[in-house]
């Protein structure tokens, strides 16, 4: 079957695209990829040359580095062990120094502490200072007397605050002062732990009734007896038993007051609406069971965990000063207790006296106020009476020490100048005794020449037979009675520093002229 022949492919008409379609049916323009092949080649052929130029200079400096670090490895590897020697003696002359410096300005500095701590210290103690401060503290405590009296009488609601001032200042500066000498253990007592506890119940809890009991039994007992027990002083001048009697006396007086001289009380403490009278055994309780919190945290604080500083000295408790004070009945009773039970029973005993000195404050005192004047003026006057006993016996004593080593002085002084007065007229009456000796010889002894004395040298001496030469001879040489008292009575001595020799010794005989003498004899 005769096949149809294909038909020729048909051009598609440029007539039947759009218009913006018509550029890519067009053939292709050999013209502009060649200018774009040319520039291309202009490009790299540019780049080629410039990178062919910073890879030789980047091979140039990569093989300096690599010479010079060999050079350097090279020197290491020859001079390594040198260079550590020696890195390690500057080390170590530098660390010398180092601490040598260091050494010697940690030690200059603790020579400047120490340099200023003294005068610190010599200026604190220095006679000017001390009176200055004995002044100040007089001054002080004369006016806190006066002042308390005054709001006493004039206004009773001020005396709360003079009792927070006072103590404010008054307590720092005891707490400074015993720090300085290890006696601030003496600061946990129970007349400072009362303390404390009175301040909170005056201006943060005044609305609590069992506050304000356990506050006016414990201030009342133990904090007002203390002045009786520790015998406390009224010396205005020393700031440390003014500070005593201060916590000691102040504390019952604010709660007397309270209690029946403040004015509108119970409006400021409305824990005195609940306590119009106090129930005796429920007081105790109460007063007793804050006396024993506070026992129990001196115990463990204490009297634990502090033992080996209290045992060695290091630090002083009121437990230690009443063990070593044998003259007080307590120091005597604590004497006589075994050591294993002597904190027990010390313990037990301020519990009772603290118990027994509250049944007063709740059975009299509260409910009466001329009561509670006469306990403020009973321990105030003791207080005064031991002041004045420390003035006089003190201050007395003192002064007839002083007298005592005048006597002293005056009575050395005098025999001094009487034996030097006697030294001095024995003196004279010599030298008139010698001036009249020597007036006498010349004018009776007959002249004798230096050539008539007997020489110095041991030369040989013309004996002769002659009675009258020999005995002048022996009259020269024999010291006379006058020069011999004079010289001290002892006849066996020379007589002003002559050459004479004394008459105990034998006379000098001479050989040869005896001989001679002999043969002119026979």
């Amino acid at each position: 079957m005769p096949t149809r022949p294909p038909s020729p492919p048909q051009l598609i008409s440029s007539r039947s695209f759009p218009a913006p379609f018509e550029r890519f049916l067009r053939e292709p323009d050999v013209s502009d990829w060649a200018s774009a092949f040319t520039l291309l080649d202009t490009i790299e052929t540019y780049f080629d040359s410039h990178v062919d130029l910073w890879q030789r200079k980047l091979q140039r400096q990569s093989e300096r580095l690599k010479l010079k670090a060999e050079e350097t490895f090279k020197i290491r590897d020859l001079s390594g062990d040198l260079l550590k020697t020696r890195i390690r003696d500057l080390r170590q002359s530098s660390g010398d120094k180092l601490s040598e410096n260091f050494d010697k300005e940690m030690k200059n500095f603790k020579l400047k502490i120490q340099q200023r701590m003294t005068r610190l210290s010599a200026s604190w103690t220095s006679t000017k200072v001390v009176r200055t401060r004995e002044k100040v503290s007089f001054f002080v405590g004369v006016m806190t007397v006066l002042f308390s009296a005054l709001m006493f009488g004039m206004a009773p609601q001020y005396v709360p605050i003079a009792y927070t001032i006072g103590s404010a200042y008054l307590i720092p500066l005891r707490w400074y002062k015993y720090k300085q000498r290890a006696w601030h253990y003496f600061l946990f007592d129970l007349c400072y732990y009362v303390t404390i506890l009175n301040f909170i119940f005056l201006w943060l809890a005044p609305w609590s009734p069992a506050l304000f009991v356990a506050c006016y039994c414990l201030s009342h007992g133990s904090l007002g007896s203390a002045v009786i027990t520790w015998r406390n002083s009224l010396v205005f001048h020393d700031q440390d038993k003014v500070t005593s009697l201060f916590v000691h006396i102040y504390g019952p007086f604010t709660f007397t007051v309270i209690r029946h001289f403040y004015p509108g009380a119970e409006e400021r403490y409305p824990a005195l609406k609940e306590l119009p009278h106090l129930h005796p055994l429920k007081a105790l309780l109460l007063s007793g069971g804050i006396y024993l919190i506070w026992q129990l945290l001196y115990w463990k604080f204490v009297l634990i965990d502090r033992r080996e500083k209290i045992e060695s000295g290091q630090r002083t408790t009121s437990f230690s000063y009443f063990l070593n004070d044998r003259r007080s009945a307590i120091g005597r009773a604590l004497s006589n207790v075994p050591m294993v039970y002597r904190e027990a029973a010390f313990m037990a005993g301020q519990l009772l006296y603290s118990v027994l000195t509250e049944i007063p404050a709740v059975y009299v005192l509260y409910d009466s106020p001329a009561w509670s004047g006469a306990f403020l003026i009973l321990i105030f006057a003791v207080s005064v009476w031991n002041g004045g006993g420390y003035y006089i016996e003190v201050f007395g004593r003192k002064f007839e020490r002083e007298l005592e080593a005048l006597r002293k002085e005056l009575a050395e002084s005098s025999a001094s100048s009487s034996v030097s007065g006697s030294t001095l007229s024995r003196t004279e009456s010599e030298e008139e005794d010698l001036a009249s000796l020597n007036a006498s010889s010349t004018a009776t002894s007959p002249a004798i020449s230096a050539m008539d004395l007997p020489s110095m040298k041991s030369e040989p001496t013309i004996a002769t037979t002659d009675p009258n030469v020999a005995a002048a001879t022996t009259a020269l040489q024999r010291p006379s009675a006058v020069t011999t008292k004079m010289q001290g009575g002892n006849l066996s001595e020379p007589a002003f520093g002559t050459s004479t020799p004394p008459l105990t010794e034998p006379p000098a005989v001479n050989d040869h002229a005896t001989d001679e003498a002999r043969a002119k004899i026979e």
